[in-house]
């Protein structure tokens, strides 16, 4: 009978190079020369079955690896191949095969560059309708990117998915870990799928947080994040597969109108997995109310980060076991707005964010302190803030730190039940932003009101030259 033969070259290297093993080395453990390896990972020799069962023996190495395609590499770039643009470039898959093959990772590169490159010219699509319209500006609706649907459709809604929550909480009560959740995640990569954890240097992976090397079956993870940031793309990756079918669920309620904004949202929700499977609700809930939603005190408790329990907080929305309804800002120090969320949606209408007195803007000059305030809208509504820095990413020597600021708030009537609420300065008056808000004389405006005209008097001269009549 005719034997079996398989050329999977650049496979059997990758392999090679994920164990750090040199030619020789691998040669000698399956009983054959060096030449006769290296004519192999060139696809010059086929894989036989008997080496087949050996790297399968030796190396514990999924056979059905080494003889399928490519698999999601493929499917992507015959995606990218049958744009207009280049559908008369390759006469059939077998170059796509042998690149997604060879060099997955330069395939993979191809696709984001192609992604890009569809997104941007929808951007310009949109910009160029917009003008065409000649000042209709009913068309600027459909000018949104991708991340600004997400956006837009995340703070809109209640920051609380049910689905999620009882998935999460059920898996971790399963996994039982005790006081070392990083460490019981990891085992359990390891046991169900085979799959490691490595922390990496900052000169092996420069620019990720994460990467999942699926041929090494290998989890990278980078040593610039935190011990908490660590434990959450470790919970991440855990809960993309345990929390898989509630994700999808949940996704397909958020109803986004293309497949990039899809992308990210189940990039969204999979982080949101992440904090549920690292505070599970009903301990988180309990702990919550036992601490009057003390972050400091929450942080500590469940081994988190000051960010991670202030954005759960939001989240404490399950009917029935409710908690006061924080919403959530993150700003840099530039203030440009980064997230905002809330357990009814972020109050966009009654809150604003916008205003330059928040404390969330004076909380830079005063790197890892809380600030606590009393403010009060134009329409006198009155909210508790509570507003801190954050560090991102261990910077190098020659970088710039990064440093955004984050502010929770809740309405004041909740101010008796929240630690914060101790607070009793004067509320100060705030507006929903300087184009909206018609305070006089306010020393922090920095733009003039749309509603109303300037009053520019060579006579007099107000505290702000943006005075208006």
């Amino acid at each position: 009978m005719a034997e079996n033969k398989i050329f999977a070259g650049p496979r059997v290297r990758r392999i090679r190079n994920g164990l750090s093993l040199t030619q020789t080395a691998m040669a000698e453990a399956l009983g054959i020369s060096p030449s006769y390896l290296n004519l192999i990972e060139r696809n010059q020799r086929p894989l036989t079955v008997q080496l087949l069962l050996k790297l399968a023996s030796v190396y514990k190495v999924d056979l059905e690896e080494l003889q399928g395609e490519t698999g999601g590499g493929l499917a992507q770039l015959r995606e990218v191949f049958a744009d207009p643009l280049l559908a008369a470039e390759l006469p059939g898959d077998q170059e796509l095969i042998e690149v997604a093959e060879a060099a997955p990772n330069a395939a993979g590169g191809v696709v984001k560059l192609y992604r890009a490159y569809r997104e941007q010219a929808a951007r310009l699509k949109d910009l160029a309708d917009l003008l065409a319209g000649q000042g209709h500006m009913e068309a600027l609706s459909g000018t949104r990117l991708p991340m600004d649907e997400v956006r837009e459709t995340l703070e809109a809604r209640p920051n609380h998915f049910a689905r999620i929550e009882e998935v999460a909480e059920a898996f971790h009560a399963t996994l039982s870990p005790g006081d070392d959740l990083i460490g019981a995640l990891k085992a359990w990569l390891k046991k169900e799928h085979g799959l490691v954890v490595r922390n990496l240097p900052v000169h092996a992976m420069p620019n990720l947080r994460r990467r999942f090397d699926r041929h090494s079956m290998r989890l990278f993870i980078s040593e610039r994040l935190s011990p908490y940031d660590q434990l959450r793309e470790i919970a991440m990756e855990v809960a993309s597969i345990a929390c898989h079918e509630a994700v999808v669920q949940e996704l397909e309620t958020l109803r986004l109108s293309t497949a990039e904004a899809r992308r990210i949202g189940r990039f969204e929700l999979a982080r949101y997995a992440a904090h549920a499977l690292m505070m599970p609700y009903g301990a988180f809930h309990a702990a919550a109310l036992r601490a009057r939603y003390d972050i400091d005190v929450l942080r500590a408790r469940f081994q988190v980060s000051f960010e991670q329990a202030a954005n759960r907080l939001t989240m404490l929305q399950r009917p029935g076991s409710t908690g006061v309804p924080f919403f959530l800002m993150e700003i840099d120090n530039a203030g440009h707005r980064l997230r905002r969320s809330g357990a009814s949606g972020f109050p966009q209408a009654r809150f604003g964010g916008g205003c330059p007195k928040l404390n969330i803007h004076t909380a830079f000059s005063v790197p890892g302190q809380i600030l606590v305030d009393r403010v009060e809208t134009t329409e006198g509504l009155a909210f508790l803030t509570v507003s801190r820095t954050l560090d991102g990413p261990q910077a190098g020597f020659e970088e710039r730190v990064r440093r955004t600021a984050l502010l929770v708030g809740c309405e004041a009537s909740f101010a008796d039940d929240v630690v914060y609420g101790a607070v009793r300065s004067p509320a100060i008056a705030i507006g929903a932003a300087c184009r909206l808000c018609e305070r006089q004389g306010c020393l922090a405006r920095a733009e003039p009101p749309v509603t109303r005209p300037l009053g520019l008097d060579e006579m007099a001269t107000g505290l702000s030259v943006f005075d208006f009549q």
